[in-house]
């Protein structure tokens, strides 16, 4: 699939630019509102790493999909509601949008039920515009702590920045507050951005219309 090796070859040229191995960039194929026929070339190309908005959809879509391509790994994406945690913590194998205590909550419950121990972001609202999800940059190290003290996996920060204005300077931001919180991973730079976040440090890039072309509306 050519869109496929174009993104590729591009997070790999802005790795070696930056100094990295191209391997310390996962390309997360952001599949949301698109269906099972859009998502499958993909997967026919090599494609394994996907992100999804929504549990239900991701169930619906993905349940049989997987049967077919049992090694493909599922991140969310999106915002989650508490009383989704118990299927979230089922279905997907990475988390990015761990953004309040009582989402942290629900999360280490639903874990230690589940005996499954899913890796996660928090995500950080980094340009603090009122309608976004994640959390204000001051609260990052009160979350991180409590995230820690339920059991959460925590390996990175997450972020969404700003439309229309310059990423580099809000995804310089994040890598801070993560190597001043100790932690390693940076959920950032999406179809429009994403060679600037590899530049900067992303370890997981989430990249849709690049791929699929625009979003399908419901």
């Amino acid at each position: 699939m050519d869109q496929l090796e174009d993104i590729r070859a591009r997070i790999a040229q802005s790795a070696r630019i930056a100094g990295r191995q191209p391997g310390a960039v996962e390309l997360v194929a952001i599949s949301k509102t698109h269906a099972a026929e859009a998502i499958e070339p993909l997967l026919a190309a090599g494609q394994r790493v996907f992100g999804e908005n929504r549990v239900q959809e991701a169930q619906e879509k993905w349940l049989p999909l997987r049967e077919a391509y049992p090694d493909v790994k599922l991140h969310l994406v999106g915002q989650l509601q508490s009383n989704k945690a118990e299927d979230a913590v089922a279905l997907f194998d990475c988390i990015h949008s761990v953004d309040r205590p009582s989402l942290v909550t629900a999360l280490g419950k639903a874990m230690e039920k589940a005996g499954r121990q899913v890796p996660c972001f928090i995500q950080v609202n980094i340009g603090a515009e009122e309608q976004k999800g994640g959390c204000a940059i001051a609260e990052v190290p009160a979350l991180l702590a409590s995230a820690r003290e339920a059991g959460l996996p925590v390996i990175g920060l997450m972020c969404v920045p700003p439309f229309d204005i310059e990423a580099a300077p809000f995804f310089a931001l994040l890598a801070k507050i993560a190597a001043d919180n100790g932690l390693e991973q940076l959920s950032m730079g999406m179809s429009d951005d994403f060679e600037t976040a590899v530049l900067l440090g992303a370890t997981h890039v989430r990249v849709g219309s690049a791929l699929f072309g625009s979003r399908q509306k419901k």
